[in-house]
């Protein structure tokens, strides 16, 4: 213990004498969501003035992100979003971040092979007796980005749950330049949203499709999260946890007895996640808990290892669809929301598991801030960014049914499609699909 003592008090630095490695011009990476080194970041901020055409990566971060605020003209630092949070989106709106389009799965494989880190920066918890610090919510995408860093830095936040790993869940000693310490604010909470009519609705036709011992990835955004706790109050049994992010939808799962990991042909007894973030309970529940484990998306998103799963279940949602299929789930129009992240990697996968099934979810319409109601399903999109291709679009679900577009025609799709749309907007659409050429005279609504 004493030799990995002497070396941490010897890489020991303050926020403000480690960021002096950063030069003009360089690449740093903040890593993702909780990983995001706000000491350092403030630290850097600071030095605004003396440097220029720093460029900064990062993605789902809350904020505030300082090198950001304090840079308007972006002339100093220069930030960039993998995956935008609701902070990075606002910030795309203002002309503040530039969205990088991937999918999740070979976001690390990009570092490795084409991309530069000349500094690398995360936040970690505290070192263990052995001389590890754990990568603990970051551990999907971090211990690839630290690797191809010239400069590692360390920023310990002693906040953040000790997560238990397959592999590549922490980062030695030897492997850090430098080690930052001071006090944090508690992690930001992210607790399930009350389930509206339409989310209990959309439930409702996907649970009889879900069988026991059935594996559960649901995805980023509020109606997956509801389907999750759905789930928890059903007569499901033995279900199992394979997830690119993990919030407080299996945790109910696990109070309610119902998510065991006792199936899974893979991996089984153990919850499987690559991200995390929801609210306090759900951090003590995950920190140190050997009946959950963290591992990089390489592992977690690829589609062979999915596949592997039998009966794997996949819930993700979208932003809009249109009638030939194609599924937009990161933008609205030109305007960036989110990111690509990795529902493609579950639709691959999920689609090649034994038994497994694909679902993407939304509502069938929406209100835009002057309360006009829009509907999800739309003739052809117009500048939206397609997140998931028509050839592999499953199952499509809204509050009025669930369809399964797989080996569908184009006319059929669109009848599909306009079967669950919202009453008030199916008129339009069939009009829109004949105009379209994609409707027959038989169709029946």
């Amino acid at each position: 213990m004493n030799k990995y003592t002497d070396e941490y008090r010897s890489k020991l630095r303050t926020p403000e004498e480690a960021v002096q490695v950063v030069r003009s011009g360089d690449w740093i990476d903040y890593t993702t969501n909780f990983g995001f080194p706000i000491l350092l970041d403030q630290a850097l901020a600071q030095r605004r003035d003396e440097l220029y055409d720093v460029k900064i990566r990062g993605n789902l971060i809350n904020g505030p992100i300082r090198t950001v605020e304090t840079d308007p003209s972006r002339e100093h630092f220069y930030y960039n979003s993998w995956h935008l949070s609701a902070y990075e989106r606002n910030l795309c709106d203002q002309g503040l971040c530039n969205f990088i389009p991937m999918i999740f799965r070979n976001l690390v494989p990009y570092y490795h092979y084409f991309l530069t880190v000349n500094v690398a920066m995360m936040c970690v918890t505290p070192m263990d007796k052995h001389g590890y610090f754990n990568l603990s919510s970051a551990t999907g995408i971090a211990k690839g980005i630290l690797d191809k860093a010239d400069v590692v830095i360390l920023e310990i936040n002693e906040h953040l749950p000790r997560i238990y790993g397959g592999f590549e869940e922490s980062i030695h000693i030897s492997e850090v330049d430098y080690i930052v310490e001071g006090t944090h604010p508690p992690l930001p909470e992210f607790p399930i949203l009350a389930p509206t009519e339409e989310d209990l609705a959309i439930a409702g036709h996907i649970l009889p499709m879900i069988p026991d011992g059935a594996t559960l990835q649901l995805g980023i955004g509020s109606v997956p999260n509801v389907i999750g706790s759905v789930l928890a109050k059903s007569d499901l049994s033995d279900l199992g946890m394979h997830t690119e992010l993990a919030g407080d939808a299996y945790y109910e799962l696990y109070k309610a007895g119902k998510l065991t990991n006792a199936k899974k042909t893979i991996d089984r007894g153990k919850g499987v996640l690559g991200m995390a973030f929801g609210s306090k309970e759900f951090y003590q529940w995950i920190d140190q808990n050997p009946g959950v484990i963290a591992c990089p998306l390489t592992y977690v998103n690829a589609p062979e290892t999915i596949a592997k799963l039998d009966n794997m279940i996949s819930i993700n949602n979208c932003i809009a669809v249109d009638l030939y299929g194609q599924i937009s789930s990161e933008s609205a129009g030109m305007r960036q929301i989110s990111g690509t992240g990795g529902q493609l990697d579950f639709l691959t996968g999920a689609a090649m598991s034994h038994g497994g099934k694909a679902f993407i979810t939304m509502t069938s319409c929406y209100q835009d801030r002057e309360g006009t109601r829009h509907s999800r399903i739309v003739p052809h999109f117009l500048g939206d960014i397609v997140t998931s291709p028509r050839s592999q679009a499953y199952y499509l679900v809204t509050e009025f049914g669930a369809v399964n577009l797989t080996g569908r025609t184009t006319w059929e799709r669109a009848e599909m499609l306009i079967s669950i749309a919202h009453p008030d907007f199916r008129d339009e659409l069939i009009k829109a699909a004949e105009n379209q050429k994609i409707w027959r005279r038989s169709n029946k609504i």
